[in-house]
Parts: structure tokens; C-alpha cells; sequence
């Protein structure tokens, strides 16, 4: 991983991945690969149609996250200062040709948010970009259905206990409000600091890691679910599985984070810590609010994020190509 992080090539694994590419398949389809080959892996691929998921901002930065040394959004290329700040170890061949050369071999690139797509063009990025939004697995139980914006939970916050993520903000928020509940699932590097100085906060539960499966339950009983991103999101998953279980969705804009509640409908969207809490007081207090957020969110689910609406636009992008470069293709 050293290796390939530092020279952007898939020099030690090479054999290996060669050898895995080396079957006739029809798709290669490139996901995370900053440690496995860098943009240099991606020349590997002979398929007639090579693919390529922006699942973080790795192609356009060091740190994948657009994270600027460590404290703020990235709000221009620093990248060499920011790397050492943000202690990974600065990327030579990022100052070269070596990324567009590479991508020279993908047909095209698949963005799950619009800001994802457009993120990367405005970094240089020239190849066709595709926009495909992701999905969930997650499904409603029939109470959730059949009484929408009825239930009286906490409110949940799900993700990594980390700065970029806005959980500091999103405390500070509710320690102003002890009368709501609110439960944080997740953990991370802030984990431990935040826990003894939320300690005496009756109303705030710090609940750890709980299992992917029993996330539908909580998010299904929740007030609302809280997506309070500081950093510029690509498209955060939490967001498609609070709506599609029927809890009202309360996030801030950052990077791809409010593309789906913006398209739905189905929450509420803010932009500075400040107006946070306001949304948290009208939104505990309004169960018919809750309860048309829930039903416009159900019903953007069903029309744009379901796993075969994905999987439609997938094979049609794949036919696409194929039939631009006039080779056969059989998925």
C-alpha cells in the first residue's frame, strides 16, 4: 500500500492484478483503488468497457476528503501543505500528467452526486462523467408505512465521530435543547474526548457501533435523523436509509449531502450551524410536518433510489458505451 500510495502504481501487486484482469470479462468496473494501484491500476483493465465510481474525492485529493489540514473544507488547492498538516504522506506523480494518462482508459466515470461530478471537472477531470445516484437495502416495517411522522423517538445522529463529519457542532446544538433526546451511533478519533465532556448530558447517548441490520429499527422510531456534515460529502448513504425507513431527514448542505432530501423533498436542509437549531425545534414539534416529510420521502425512494433504478441506468450506460466504441457487450 506504501508503495502504490507513493508512486500512484501498482508496482508490488502488479502480477496479481494482472492476473485477475487477465480473464475475458466484458466490464471492469475500477472502485477504491488508491492502495492497491493508484491511477496506474487502471491501465490494467483490456475489457471493452472499463468503468470508474468517485466513491470519495481520492482522484483530486490526497486526503480523499476534501478535508483542508485537518480543521475546514477545502476552499483551494493546497495540496502539499495540506497533506503534511493532515499526516499523509504528499503524492509527487499528483503534479503531472499521470492522472489524466491513466484515466485515458476509462470509459467513463460514475459520480453519485452531482457535486461529486461536478467537483472533479472543475479539477481537470475530462472524462465522461455520468451521474448515478446510490441506493439503499434497507426496507420499512409496516408500522413506519402505515403511521408516518407518528413516532415520538430521539433523535440519531449515525456516522464517524470525527470534525469534518459536524458532530461537534451537531452537540453543541442539543446540548442547548436537554429536554430532546439524542442518540450517536457510531465512533471515532473524537469518540472518547466527547464522551467525558457530554457525561453529565442525561439526554445525549453515546450508543457505540451498532450492527448495519438493526440501524432500520432506530431510524424507524426516530424524531429525525441528523446528517450535520461539515466536510463536502459525495453522497452519504445515511441519508437514503433514514428516508426510505420513514424518519424525517434534517441535514446541512455539504458537497452531495442534500441532493436527495433537495430532489425528494423528504427534510429539511441548512447551511450553518446556526440554523440547526431552529429546524430541530419546529420539526420535534410538528407531527403533521413529520409525517409530509415521511410521505414525500417514501415516495422519492420509490421513483429514484431503488437498487433496479440504479441498476437500469447502470446497464444503459454500459450499452452506451459499448455501442459508441461498436463492441459487444453481454451483462
Amino acid at each position: 500500500p506504501i508503495v502504490a500510495q507513493q508512486t500512484g502504481r501498482p508496482l508490488l501487486v502488479h502480477p496479481s492484478v494482472r492476473e485477475v484482469l487477465s480473464d475475458d470479462f466484458h466490464v471492469v468496473h475500477f472502485h477504491n483503488v488508491s492502495l492497491i494501484g493508484g491511477p496506474g491500476v487502471l491501465k490494467l483493465s483490456k475489457a471493452p468497457v472499463t468503468l470508474y465510481t468517485t466513491h470519495e474525492h481520492w482522484m483530486i485529493c490526497t486526503t480523499h476528503v476534501l478535508w483542508k489540514n485537518t480543521v475546514k473544507p477545502c476552499d483551494r488547492p493546497q495540496c502539499f501543505r495540506c497533506a503534511v498538516r493532515s499526516g499523509t504522506p504528499p503524492q509527487l506523480w499528483r503534479l503531472g500528467g499521470h492522472v489524466a494518462r491513466c484515466l485515458e482508459h476509462v470509459d467513463a466515470i460514475l459520480a453519485p452526486s452531482q457535486f461529486a461530478a461536478d467537483r472533479h471537472r472543475e479539477a481537470g477531470i475530462s472524462r465522461p462523467i455520468h451521474v448515478l445516484p446510490s441506493f439503499t437495502d434497507f426496507s420499512p416495517s409496516s408500522s413506519t408505512v402505515d403511521s408516518p411522522g407518528g413516532v415520538t423517538g430521539p433523535f440519531v445522529y449515525a456516522g464517524r465521530l470525527v470534525r469534518s463529519k459536524g458532530i461537534e457542532q451537531l452537540l453543541e446544538t442539543f446540548a442547548l435543547r436537554p429536554s430532546l433526546a439524542l442518540v450517536i451511533v457510531g465512533d471515532g478519533p473524537l469518540g472518547p474526548a466527547l464522551r467525558a465532556q457530554y457525561q453529565d448530558a442525561k439526554h445525549i447517548t453515546f450508543a457505540g457501533e451498532i450492527p448495519h441490520r438493526d440501524m432500520p429499527a432506530l431510524f424507524e422510531r426516530a424524531t429525525a435523523v441528523v446528517i450535520p456534515s461539515w466536510g463536502p460529502e459525495v453522497f452519504p448513504l445515511a441519508v437514503l436509509e433514514a428516508m426510505v425507513c420513514g424518519a424525517s431527514v434534517v441535514v446541512r448542505r455539504a458537497g452531495g449531502s442534500a441532493e436527495a432530501v433537495e430532489r425528494t423533498g423528504g427534510g429539511l436542509v441548512y447551511d450553518t450551524p446556526e440554523e440547526l437549531l431552529p429546524l430541530i425545534d419546529r420539526i420535534s414539534g410538528d407531527p403533521t410536518l413529520r409525517a409530509t416529510l415521511s410521505t414525500r420521502a417514501r415516495a422519492g425512494m420509490q421513483s429514484g433510489y431503488l437498487e433496479q433504478t440504479w441498476m437500469d441506468a447502470y446497464l444503459a450506460t454500459v450499452h452506451e458505451i459499448a455501442h459508441a466504441k461498436s463492441v459487444t457487450v453481454s451483462v
